[in-house]
């Protein structure tokens, strides 16, 4: 037998025991064991020629083994190059098959080596497939390490979909990529580097609502009247200030009049408190990754020597701040690189660290015909001045589209081509040119809706598309109300996205709020929220009382709760409450030090707080939808503890820390965008769901498709925007916004207008837009183009024949008989004298008794007693009540 056994013992012996030999007793009684082969009977000892009658007889039984007894198990290891860790091959092996299927200007795209390199891509051009190719083509033709490729896009939906299609191409590999939103990937680094910047790595991350409320708390501290000093308004200005990497330092020294230098004093007491705080609200994200690549150039020499190649997507979207990220990491700009003296020697000794590392290898795609974010500080020049950036920069035009019909890319160019100071761009298809688009002059807001309703309901029973495929675009939120009325009463499945967000429902923030604290107890702003949710007896006096406390002993909020026996004047009530309230803060914390998951904690807030007991408790029917909210946050944390437990750790020894647990769980949390809540597409293939119709703005689709599209409210004063009229680069803004909208359609394309639409409860009257007149008519169907204002309707007269035409009957644009009057009943009815023991009646209550009255003539306020309704408290310039 094989002497691959000759020094194992058999089962059941003792290796200390010399095994019998064949002659022996023990042999005799030895076990039998049997190892697979063929019975043989009496005489029958093996095969032929090892019998009784063979050549010896009394030789041990030998017998060959079957050639597939180990069945390759022995065999050498397939190569590591073909093959994943657990025997899948690779995706691909050969790096010209990353090349099939694309045009030319694609494969230069993929193929391109060295210098910086700006793709210019077209809508529908598969800008997001030669992105995920060419780093493919990276790892498979120039044996880049995954470790060197950090790949940003702007939304985390964005990041998953090319993080998977990467994974498609390489495998697991792609787990060592940085393939993130620019916020995420400032997060890893800031979390890596905390201590050279004074805070933990448990840092919170503040959003919008955390941080005009901490704003608030600034202005308060500084006695700034709220209505001269708005915080919301100082929230944004902070914004746009740390957008421009303009820190409250510089900001202070730039300030000139009275209104800066009060801002400066908010900038300044704001960002203390975020220090003390442990926090950075999302500005700050990017700025103070910026500050710290400059203030410490053995950072930023580690980040460029890892990061040899970085790829950004929508590069027309990027702010200042994100300009300059992209320019510190790459090290490649003009002017970016340390400064020297006319001797030669580097103005800043430790930057020499710098100067021998070479520039990575920069690759950026956008366009600037789809830069729509101006509002959020992005710039369109850092895509028009890329060349002038980056001097050896290499330009890629890509024009050939992939989504759309020929008809809807005719009518996008058409559009596009009015605005100035653009590259010259052409989208074409080698597809068909598809359906006219269909044009819908509706007599108000109600019959724009209905008619899209009709519309859907037609292709439905045609079978020509579902609800899932079909998405209504409008200019602002506001338009969605009425197409919500019609399809409920039409019973149409819909979803608006960009509305009422999840994460700033109240009961979500608030539960949110107590997660915070219990990763972050110095977190003072989502502290004092949960101070008394649900009611506990902590009152806004005691409040101010423990504020007053740590003011004057110059220690936190959170200190100061704990040393609340020290609070001056405050009620043994008040004290026995917070220190109840520190109780259950310690006892949740406890769940966490016990290593439990982000759902376990978030379940043990819920219980231990008392929150979810009250919501399930009252008989208030919207309580019931908060549960309901509740148990969606339960189920996303859920997701994120199952997810984390599956995931695999990260090979790479240089891996930045990344947040796990419940801190992990809140960043994921934080780092949340609207274009997230987009479903990813109709449920139920050929089942009973069929999708639902998706509502967003137009601002909101950019980067979706649909294969039926309706582009509403095409007015002037709606879309475009009235801001935008009369300012020609905000309505260049508008103009690629339109161009957004349109090529957003796949296979069929709508546009409406109403005649009549109502704003701030008065009827106006829009002309139609003018980017409807820059559409070529020979690709329009009019299906309806004549609508009459109420006043002329049933009187024979008309409006202008012309979709685009924008003058009603008679050239008039006043409002109809009898609109006038009713839309100003409010402003001109004579403002109402009350005094207390007055009887009133109420359009809605009925009879009251006026029980108090406040505040000057202009803007008094009356509370009144309704008897069954209730008391109410109403500002009597605008509500409807009478005195008897």
């Amino acid at each position: 037998m094989s002497s691959l056994f000759d020094d194992i013992p058999l089962p059941g012996l003792d290796a200390s025991v010399p095994a019998p030999s064949v002659g022996d007793a023990a042999y005799l009684d030895a076990p039998v064991f049997d190892f697979g082969f063929a019975d043989h009977g009496p005489g029958d000892h093996g095969p032929e020629g090892h019998g009784p009658d063979g050549p010896d007889e009394d030789a041990p039984y030998e017998e060959e083994l079957p050639p597939d007894l180990f069945a390759g198990r022995f065999d050498a290891p397939p190569p590591r190059d073909d093959f994943h860790r657990d025997g899948a091959p690779r995706t691909v092996t050969d790096p010209a098959q990353l090349l099939d299927g694309m045009n030319p200007q694609q494969r230069e795209a993929v193929m391109h080596a060295g210098g910086p390199l700006l793709i210019v891509a077209g809508a529908g051009s598969g800008k997001t497939r030669v992105l995920t190719h060419r780093i493919a083509y990276l790892l498979a033709a120039r044996q880049v390490q995954p470790g060197e490729i950090l790949a940003i896009t702007f939304t985390n939906k964005a990041a998953g979909e090319m993080r998977e299609r990467v994974a498609e191409l390489v495998g697991p590999r792609a787990k060592l990529m940085w393939v993130s939103t620019f916020h995420s990937a400032c997060v890893r680094i800031l979390r890596r580097e905390s201590k050279l910047l004074g805070f933990t790595s448990s840092f919170s991350i503040y959003d919008s609502a955390d941080s005009q409320r901490l704003m608030a708390l600034c202005c308060r501290d500084l006695d700034l009247d709220p209505k001269q000093f708005p915080p919301k308004s100082f929230t944004a200005k902070v914004s746009n200030l740390k957008n421009e990497l303009i820190d409250e330092e510089t900001y202070a020294g730039q300030a000139e009049n009275p209104m800066e230098r009060k801002l400066a004093e908010a900038y300044a007491l704001y960002q203390r408190r975020l220090r003390e705080a442990n926090a950075l609200d999302f500005d700050d994200i990017i700025m103070t990754t910026v500050h710290l690549l400059q203030a410490f150039p053995d950072v930023a020499g580690y980040y460029r020597r890892r990061f040899r190649h970085i790829l950004v997507d929508e590069y027309q979207d990027t702010n200042h701040a994100q300009y300059m990220l992209v320019r510190e990491l790459s090290g490649g700009a003009s002017g970016s690189g340390p400064k020297m003296t006319v001797d030669g020697e580097f103005v800043n000794p430790a930057a020499t660290a710098l100067a021998s590392v070479p520039p990575a290898e920069l690759c950026v795609v956008g366009d600037a015909d789809q830069s729509i974010y101006a509002f959020r500080g992005a710039t369109i020049r850092n895509i028009l001045d890329f060349e002038e950036d980056y001097p050896n920069a290499t330009t890629i035009l890509l024009e050939q589209n992939y989504r759309s019909t020929q008809t809807i890319l005719s009518a996008a160019n058409a559009v596009i081509e009015r605005n100035t100071n653009r590259r010259a761009k052409n989208l074409w298809t080698a597809g068909a040119d598809g359906t006219r688009i269909v044009a819908y002059v509706a007599d108000d807001e109600h019959g724009e809706a209905q008619f899209v309703a009709d519309e859907v309901d037609r292709l439905c029973d045609a079978g020509d598309a579902r609800p899932g495929d079909v998405a209504v675009f409008y200019r602002t939120n506001a338009q969605s109300r009425v197409f919500e009325e019609v399809f409920i009463r039409v019973g149409l499945p819909y979803k608006v996205v960009g509305g009422v967000r999840f994460y700033e429902r109240k009961e979500v923030r608030d539960v949110l709020a107590y997660l915070r604290v219990l990763a972050n107890p110095e977190d003072t702003v989502p502290l004092r929220r949960i101070l008394n949710v649900p009611k506990r007896g902590i009152g806004d006096r005691a409040e101010a009382m423990v504020d007053a406390l740590a003011q004057r002993e110059r220690i936190s909020f959170a200190e100061a709760l704990r040393r609340v026996d020290e609070a001056y004047g405050m009620a043994a009530r008040s004290v026995n409450a917070v220190k109840k309230f520190n109780e259950l803060l310690a006892k949740l914390r406890g769940v966490v030090d016990s290593g439990a998951g982000a759902a376990a904690v978030l379940e043990a807030v819920l219980e231990e707080t008392g929150y979810l007991a009250e919501l399930q408790s009252s008989t208030d029917p919207q309580d019931e939808t908060r549960v309901e909210n509740l148990q969606e946050l339960a189920a996303v944390a859920l997701e994120f503890e199952q997810a984390e437990a599956a995931a695999e750790p990260s090979e790479d020894p240089d891996a930045e820390p990344v947040a796990t647990g419940l801190a992990g769980f809140l960043e994921r949390v934080a780092l949340v965008a609207d274009s997230d809540q987009i479903p990813d597409g109709p449920e139920g293939e050929g089942g009973e769901n069929k999708g639902v119709i998706t509502l967003m703005t137009l601002h909101t689709a950019k980067g979706l498709e649909f294969p039926v599209v309706f582009l509403s409210g095409m007015e002037d004063g709606v879309f475009p925007h009235l801001r935008a009229l009369g300012q020609p680069k905000e309505l260049e803004e508008e103009r690629r916004l339109a161009y957004v909208g349109l090529t957003r359609a796949r296979e069929r394309l709508y546009v409406s207008r109403a005649v009549l639409r109502s704003a701030w409860g008065q009827p106006s009257y829009n002309p139609a837009s003018r980017f409807l007149e820059e559409i070529p008519p020979a690709l329009v169907d009019e299906r309806r183009s004549a609508a009459a204002p109420p006043s002329a309707r049933g009187s024979g007269s008309s409006s202008s024949s012309s979709f685009g035409g924008g003058v009603l009957s008679g050239g008039k644009r006043g409002a109809p008989a009898g609109w006038g009057k009713s839309a100003g009943r409010m402003k001109d009815r004579p403002l109402l004298s009350l005094a207390v023991g007055d009887r009133v009646t109420h359009d809605r209550f009925g009879l009251g008794t006026v029980v108090a009255v406040a505040g000057p003539a202009d803007d008094a306020k009356a509370t009144i007693d309704f008897g069954s309704e209730g008391t109410k408290q109403l500002l009597l310039r605008y509500a409807p009540v009478e005195k008897l």
